[in-house]
């Protein structure tokens, strides 16, 4: 599998297509079904060159040199959009702290952060699978064509070689980056709902001393004593309103607010 539309991680839908490979002595032929930027590249850079005309084997050395430029280009791209997702994450702008923004607009940004490390996640998944297609591809003809590969074209194979295997190991790394990425997306998720829960906890819980007052002063019957006092009106308003604002005193004591 190699890379088709794996050119940026702002790419909608990443993409990978078949390509085959058949390479003799004096030719080599591929089968692909998309176009390949990778290919491309190594086209305008090395074909058109004006220089002797290149062997099969040159040509599917250079071919493998380039899709792993490509990889290497598309993991770079990968790395600076975590970085980026992670200064979002982790190290919030100075001039507008977390505490003040409105939390729907803190939850709409934490959503668009999940969806991009969900996708550099999605594409970086796709590059090893690449890496791995190349990585079996390489050992494979290095050990059928021993006898007949021109040594330039074999050192040149070898080197691509350690730059997948190294490449491989990047992607590791970077795979490693995106988890750590979704489950701080999915913690800080989490607290802006553990959040939202609290505050509708103690609107629930200031709310339930008034209405529990207004209750008892809202029946009628004939041997209730406030019934006939003067002041039995504003003495309810006032026990309606500090029982509102106790508890409202008590969860700032305590720090909940």
């Amino acid at each position: 599998m190699i890379p088709q539309s794996l050119d940026s991680p702002d790419s909608d839908q990443p993409l990978t297509t078949p390509i085959g490979f058949v390479l003799t002595r004096e030719r080599l032929i591929t089968v692909r079904f998309e176009a390949v930027t990778a290919f491309d590249v190594f086209a305008d850079r090395d074909l058109a060159a004006e220089t002797e005309p290149l062997t099969g084997t040159a040509v599917f050395a250079g071919l493998m040199d380039a899709i792993a430029d490509h990889l290497a280009d598309i993991l770079e791209n990968i790395a600076a959009e975590l970085d980026t997702l992670s200064h979002r994450l982790f190290r919030s702008p100075l001039t507008e702290p977390v505490e003040r923004r409105p939390p729907a607009r803190e939850s709409a940004d934490l959503r668009i952060i999940l969806r991009r490390v969900g996708h550099s996640g999605d594409l970086a998944s796709k590059i090893r699978d690449c890496l791995h297609g190349v990585g079996r591809i390489i050992p494979y003809v290095l050990s059928l064509a021993a006898d007949w590969l021109p040594l330039e074209d074999k050192a040149q194979l070898d080197t691509v070689r350690q730059d997948v295997l190294s490449l491989s190991d990047y992607d590791g790394h970077i795979a490693s980056k995106v988890q750590l990425l979704l489950d701080a997306t999915l913690g800080l998720i989490n607290v802006e709902q553990n959040n939202i829960i609290k505050v509708l906890t103690i609107v629930s819980v200031v709310g339930i001393p008034p209405t529990l007052i207004a209750s008892m002063y809202g029946m009628n019957f004939k041997s209730m004593p406030e019934y006939n006092w003067s002041w039995g009106y504003p003495y309810s308003l006032v026990m309606i309103a500090l029982s509102a604002i106790l508890p409202l005193l008590w969860f700032k004591w305590r720090g909940w607010v």
